[in-house]
């Protein structure tokens, strides 16, 4: 059974960088075609796509996030960690990671609640 397990603080103060890694069992994060994605939800808003990690190790971001986020990877534990910096409370939200074999979303981590306040 494919487990993926968020991990990080759950207290950021403002300017900080955020770290949160992704723990994941039953798949390898370097199988062709399988892709790594950060998605977050704000209190009372929807969902939003933030980047990935390939198989490859290629990552992609969302533009409005780019200059702020970074992906990287860890093969020898099979961990994907974002990385988000000059956080502001803008950036509170419940943090996903979540396995993605081509358009869909297969398999999603629990999510992990991250404030950001001094």
């Amino acid at each position: 059974q494919v487990q993926l397990q968020e991990s990080g603080p759950g207290l950021v103060k403002p300017s900080q960088t955020l770290s949160l890694t992704c723990t994941v069992s039953g798949s390898s994060i370097t199988t062709n075609y399988y892709y790594w994605d950060w998605i977050r939800q704000p209190p009372g808003k929807g969902l939003e796509w933030m980047g990935v990690i390939a198989y490859s190790g290629s990552t992609a971001y969302s533009p409005s996030l780019k200059s702020r986020t970074s992906i990287s990877r860890d093969t020898s534990k099979n961990q994907f960690t974002l990385h988000l910096s000059s956080v502001t409370p803008e950036d509170t939200a419940v943090y996903y990671c979540v396995r993605r074999p081509s358009t869909w979303y297969d398999f999603w981590g629990q999510g992990t609640q991250v404030t950001v306040s001094s």
